[in-house]
């Protein structure tokens, strides 16, 4: 078994290795076809408006470039950290099951009749010996309570609640869980989410560290059915291992997924729980926590699998969504943005997500407008090309280092291609107009996705 094992590590480093290596190759093959053309791209130069244009892409591809290495680096770094198990922590507390505290798994739940039997299951199969599930349904318009309440009857050994309240959001199911709950740590959860058996132990030892208030869980693709559910699976993991293990090596993760994150009770209820006037409740709790010195980690081994927007106008809701509530969430302390002295590292944590949430996605539709404005006027088609070659190389070996670090299916590598071709562009364009709106004040929905029951 152990042999199998190591042979699917090392065939996932040939692949990795295989599909670094070729787009490195089209570089460079394609640099004698740039430094032949050298002279004919001087017209960029020639125009005021054109010039600016350029020297702005040039420096926002310095800025990725600048990202990505930072962030492969310090999430090696927190690789290596976890890996060899040094945390920094003076006590062991929680080794032994009877010094387990109890913990509270907190699952609010509004229309999730086709999924949510099979999370409660997952839930009841969880390895932890201390710990009650509490439904707490947000009233639904459909048969939620009544299947929650079908395997709340049918278990034995675990302490399961079923709640159902008048329907006030997100945000107020989960506070009404945080009330209610009788465990000394909080698990939230989303009702389409289906946890592993060690997530609880996993989570637990992190908060051996008193200056940890909560941790963030690995999110995975369940339904990787098309292209755009396996996309959105390496979008996922390229997210998760990279971005969050190098926050996490700072302690400074700036989004506990609503999937899955853990809490000490009492944290939450020193920051008030949640808040109800954003769209991107988790953002905006995870920021409260670092705003009051919480420090929190990322927790790779406690995952948690959901079902993603399998069509692509469900995609584009709930980028729409993510979008403005993150700019909500940021605009909250915004006052942080210009006060680096006193705010510290969290000065620059705004910064970076006003970077990934509207710099990037402007940025990547001016920069392929741009290019097929000079293509087209001046004969310079082949400059898209590069500029989409540029951004493809820095694609591709993140992926291919995410799918090594993570140890995942090595064919989500190639959909770093696609990915880049037209998935990002079409996302981007959602980003955009949701950045537009939020600044004009438009109104908004929630806008909830239809469960398709693939836990």
């Amino acid at each position: 078994m152990e042999i199998r094992r190591i042979g699917r590590y090392t065939w996932r480093y040939v692949w990795a290795a295989l599909a670094v290596g070729g787009i490195v190759l089209l570089l460079a093959f394609s640099y004698d076809a740039v430094r032949d053309s050298k002279g004919s791209f001087m017209v960029l130069l020639q125009n005021v408006v054109l010039a600016a244009i350029t020297y702005y892409l040039l420096f926002f591809l310095v800025l990725l470039v600048l990202r990505f290495g930072i962030l492969i680096l310090y999430s090696f770094m927190d690789h290596l950290e976890s890996l060899y198990k040094v945390r920094g922590r003076d006590t062991v507390r929680y080794r032994e099951d009877s010094s387990l505290p109890m913990v509270s798994l907190v699952v609010p739940a509004y229309n999730e009749g086709p999924v949510i039997q099979a999370a409660m299951r997952a839930l009841l199969a969880l390895d932890y010996p201390n710990y009650e599930i509490l439904v707490v349904d947000d009233g639904s318009t459909d048969d939620t309570y009544e299947k929650a309440m079908t395997v709340a009857r049918e278990t034995i050994g675990v302490e399961v609640r079923v709640i159902t309240k008048r329907n006030g959001g997100k945000a107020d199911a989960l506070n009404t869980g945080m009330a209610l709950a009788r465990g000394e740590f909080v698990l939230n959860m989303d009702g389409d989410t289906k946890l592993s058996p060690n997530t609880l132990r996993a989570c637990i030892q992190h908060f051996e560290n008193p200056k940890v208030g909560a941790v963030a869980g690995n999110v995975k693709v369940i339904n990787r059915e098309n292209m755009w559910t396996n996309i959105q699976a390496l979008e996922y993991v390229e997210g998760l291992a990279m971005a969050r293990k190098a926050q996490s090596f700072g302690r400074v993760v700036n989004i506990i997924p609503g999937p899955l994150g853990m809490f000490r009770k009492s944290v939450l209820q020193q920051v008030g729980g949640y808040d109800r006037d954003t769209f991107a409740e988790d953002c905006d709790l995870t920021l409260k926590l670092l705003m009051r010195g919480w420090h929190i980690e990322y927790e790779p081994a406690a995952i948690a699998w959901v079902e993603t927007p399998s069509s692509l106008l469900d995609l584009l809701k709930q980028r729409y969504r993510w979008t403005r509530g993150i700019l909500q969430a940021t605009k909250k302390h915004s006052h942080v943005l210009w006060q680096p002295r006193k705010a510290g590292i969290n000065c620059y944590i705004l910064w970076y997500m006003l970077f990934e949430g509207v710099m990037w996605p402007f940025s990547n539709l001016l920069g392929n407008l741009f290019f097929v404005f000079v293509g087209l006027q001046y004969g310079l088609a082949t400059l898209l090309f590069y500029w989409w070659l540029q951004l493809t190389v820095l694609d591709v070996v993140a992926a291919a280092y995410c799918v090594v670090i993570e140890e995942e299916e090595p064919s989500l590598i190639f959909y770093a291609i696609m990915f880049r071709l037209f998935y990002i562009n079409i996302i981007d364009v959602s980003k955009v107009f949701a950045t537009i709106e939020e600044w004009r004040g438009q109104a908004m929905t929630w806008g909830k996705l239809e469960r398709e029951g693939k836990l």
